[in-house]
């Protein structure tokens, strides 16, 4: 079954893979990249920052060169900056290893990398015989097998991952069995053209909702179909409680200019800049924006916008730079406050 699983995918990939950029080339640093970008972000999105770090920046030496400024702001837009800031890391640490490391342990040792982007990454670049296991593949294989224990449990995500690692072919799986049809795809890399085919098979056939099943190359052999439980499948436990986060943000500007700061550790947007975060609104402000809504994975923002324009230059904390209003777009900000900072050209 687990042969005939994986030809199926294989030869669906064959005719409806998602041509992508990143797919071209075996270089670890672009697939990594790609990897890295895309982890909360969808593909429509990321394929245009995927290119601009690879015009930018075309090499793991390059990108380890920059600031983190520098690529933070080059991140700005595709959110969770955690994500950038573990890319500049884990760039110089490839550089400090004298090159990308070919094996999923040294893999795993790059700052933000996982067990799902080792998988990819070494599969892709170095045929490493890593099974991946991301959203979609969960879904893939909990429908198909009739899985039903929760995909984000310690338990669902080794009896998921075993699976997988089963499922993953190898040069014989490619050999035709008793009650193939069809004929075998032929391919130098059968982990990597594999673990693209069930993503991608997730991705656009085996989607969340709506899915094509009526023209499944699985159907036959899909229990969820069978038992009429596709859209029960896959199981995931409802844990996270989501928290509201009040913010008051004054825009001040005096001849020119405006106040901002770098946001420390330990917090939303590490790193990124934001104007005068405050509890008291100063008097002669005046309410630009109440209540703009931004959700987060773990929490919902409501933010409100004041500008103040006062008579004489107001001081601030320390950590507050002045610097000229048309200069703010060289600083790399999060979207809410990209958000907030148009209602002042409105």
């Amino acid at each position: 079954m687990a042969n005939e699983f994986a030809l199926t995918l294989l030869r669906w990939f064959r005719e409806n893979g998602r041509d992508l950029p990143w797919r071209q080339t075996r270089d670890p640093y672009a697939i990594w990249l790609s990897e890295i970008i895309l982890q909360q972000t969808q593909v429509k999105q990321g394929w245009a920052y995927w290119e601009r770090f690879m015009q930018k920046w075309p090499t793991v030496e390059q990108l380890a060169a920059a600031t983190e400024d520098e690529v933070l702001r080059m991140w700005q837009g595709l959110g969770y900056y955690s994500r950038a800031r573990n890319l500049h890391f884990a760039a110089r640490q490839i550089v400090a290893m004298g090159g990308f490391p070919q094996t999923l342990e040294g893999i795993k040792s790059l700052k933000g990398v996982g067990d799902y982007t080792a998988a990819a990454i070494g599969s892709f670049a170095f045929d490493l015989p890593a099974a991946v296991v991301d959203g979609n593949v969960y879904r893939v294989l909990s429908r198909h097998f009739g899985i039903s224990t929760p995909i984000n449990t310690t338990e669902g995500k080794k009896e998921f991952a075993l699976l997988a690692q089963e499922l993953l072919p190898t040069a014989n799986t490619q050999q035709p069995t008793a009650n193939s049809q069809q004929p075998i795809p032929n391919t130098q890399h059968p982990t990597a053209d594999y673990n693209q085919s069930i993503m991608d098979f997730g991705a656009t056939q085996c989607t969340p909702s709506n899915p094509d099943c009526p023209d499944c190359p699985l159907i036959e052999s899909c229990l969820a179909f069978r038992e009429h439980r596709v859209d029960a499948l896959p199981v995931k436990l409802k844990t996270l409680k989501v928290k509201e986060r009040a913010l008051t943000y004054v825009y001040v500007r005096y001849q020119g200019e405006t106040a901002i700061h770098r946001r420390g550790e330990g917090d939303i947007w590490q790193g990124l800049y934001e104007p005068l975060l405050t509890d008291q609104v100063p008097d002669g402000a005046v309410l630009l924006r109440q209540g703009v809504k931004h959700v987060l994975t773990h929490r919902i923002l409501k933010a409100d916008f004041w500008l103040w324009q006062p008579a004489e230059r107001p001081a601030l904390p320390a950590d507050y730079l002045w610097i000229k209003e048309t200069e703010l777009d060289e600083f790399a900000k999060p979207r809410l406050i990209e958000i907030l900072l148009e209602t002042l050209n409105s």
